[in-house]
């Protein structure tokens, strides 16, 4: 890679750093930095009359963040809790404004990096310029060189553009920040003088433009994997267990598959909260009984691999009916290109930010696993690509923006150790650890609304939090 576009990857990380800075600062400055996916927060409710409070409802430790915030209710029988409240918020606010005002130096420091850069992305444009004028005294070799290497600089330049507004942004939030410092200290030498419903508001409005620079991320490169958080312990060694990645965002039902096979009842419940007490909603009987444990809800739907079959169901939860079901051609099953650890887990169904997938191997193929792109209401297959990876070699599998990512065990040890592209249909052995805490792992898959990856790993139920590397975009790319 050349030196360039070094200097821009490091000026994207130093972006990354910022998201990832403000993900994991801002809600600890207010008295909160769990994420939505641990089991503490589905099972703590925040009361607006504790005071202000700032939660996360889907935070990535590593790079991502969204807040909410919750304004206190007002109290008219009681001046003194009003009073502590007042210094309580008064006290988390100058402490945001400190950690921004260190944010703000780190930014001014690498926004003259970027402006430097630009100065010499312009020099050397300047000096092509000038070489193509006199080109013939050139050796063609050397041109085509400097030309492509100018071709790649190019785009580039939107981009750092892109990042001097942001910091411009930030220098804002800054203000913002003092503002509301100075208001509140106001408020607490005179309880009363100023509005909290104008105050609650104008926190609402920054926490709105924090969601619109979240909005500017596009799909990511998978980097790293934390956890596990374990939710629940509970069935066979065997399972699955999944949510929605197309519900709204109150929508937070979980839906629970004990075993590999032998088995049609599916269970529901409301929230995590209530599954993790067992509190059931519904059960479903399905019409025929399920193969593996690579099943996927999406859309409000069950799609899963019929027993002794490569037939792909597709049921609805609204109406208890199957609404399509369709042979995934020359596709092999009942433990003839399974994971490692068998299980029938020759067909494995997944979502992404794409859409549908299933995953397997064919004769055609040598074994090796197949991505097909599912139409998800007649599950024809829109489009498939040949890997030259090993069906029986890998330990689980799942999609990610696109991208297949394969791990070389279902046991202690295991690692993402290979991903496929279907956007470039190209390939690369990867090297990303995460922590089989349990030994045995018999499902894995990523759920796009969550940012995370749900396992069922011998009997219990977990979370990893997975860190992507983003692009950030462009008015251009829009």
């Amino acid at each position: 890679m050349s030196p360039p576009l070094l200097k821009l990857g490091a000026v994207l990380s130093t972006m990354a750093m910022i998201s990832n800075w403000m993900s994991q600062t801002l809600p600890s400055l207010v008295g909160l930095n769990t994420t939505r996916l641990s089991t503490s927060d589905a099972l703590t409710q925040i009361s607006p009359k504790e005071g202000w409070q700032v939660y996360s409802s889907a935070q990535d430790p590593d790079g991502r963040c969204i807040c909410t915030v919750v304004a206190p209710e007002q109290n008219l029988c009681s001046r003194d809790a009003k009073s502590r409240q007042l210094r309580q918020l008064l006290e988390k606010v100058q402490n945001m404004s400190q950690s921004i005002e260190v944010l703000n130096l780190r930014t001014q420091r690498d926004f003259q990096y970027v402006l430097k850069m630009e100065t010499q992305m312009k020099g050397l444009k300047a000096k092509f310029r000038q070489i193509e004028d006199d080109r013939k005294t050139l050796m063609t070799k050397h041109f085509q060189d400097l030309k492509e290497k100018m071709d790649e600089l190019l785009p580039l330049i939107p981009v750092l553009e892109q990042y001097k507004t942001d910091a411009k942004l930030i220098t804002q939030f800054k203000e913002e920040i003092r503002n509301l410092s100075a208001v509140l200290t106001g408020i607490q030498e005179e309880i009363g003088a100023y509005d909290y419903e104008e105050l609650h508001q104008r926190v609402l409005s920054l926490e709105t433009r924090l969601r619109d620079c979240m909005k500017k991320l596009t799909c990511g490169k998978l980097m790293k994997i934390t956890g596990p958080i374990t939710v629940k312990t509970s069935g066979t060694r065997f399972g699955a267990w999944m949510t929605d990645p197309l519900a709204s965002e109150k929508n937070n039902r979980v839906w629970y598959m004990d075993s590999y096979t032998n088995n049609k009842i599916v269970r529901e419940y409301k929230s995590i909260t209530d599954f993790v007490s067992g509190a059931e909603s519904r059960t479903y009987n399905l019409p025929f009984k399920w193969a593996g444990t690579n099943h996927v809800v999406y859309n409000g739907s069950l799609y899963f691999n019929k027993y002794q079959s490569n037939i792909i169901i597709k049921y609805s939860f609204d109406t208890g009916r199957v609404l399509a079901q369709r042979s995934l051609e020359y596709a092999g099953f009942h433990n003839v290109y399974p994971y490692t650890w068998g299980g029938f887990s020759d067909i494995d169904l997944m979502a992404d930010e794409i859409g549908l997938w299933a995953i397997y191997a064919t004769n055609q193929n040598a074994g090796n696993i197949v991505i097909s792109q599912l139409n998800q209401d007649t599950l024809e297959v829109m489009k498939s690509w040949s890997t030259g990876y090993p069906k029986r070699s890998a330990g689980e599998s799942f999609m990610i923006c696109g991208t297949l990512y394969v791990t070389n065990s279902h046991l202690t040890g295991a690692k993402v150790y290979y991903s496929y592209s279907t956007k470039s249909s190209t390939y690369e052995y990867t090297d990303i650890p995460f922590h089989n805490q349990y030994f045995h792992i018999s499902m894995l898959d990523y759920n796009a609304r969550d940012r995370a990856l749900y396992a069922w790993n011998n009997g219990h139920q977990v979370l990893f939090n997975v860190t992507l590397f983003h692009i950030i975009k462009t008015e251009d790319d829009t």
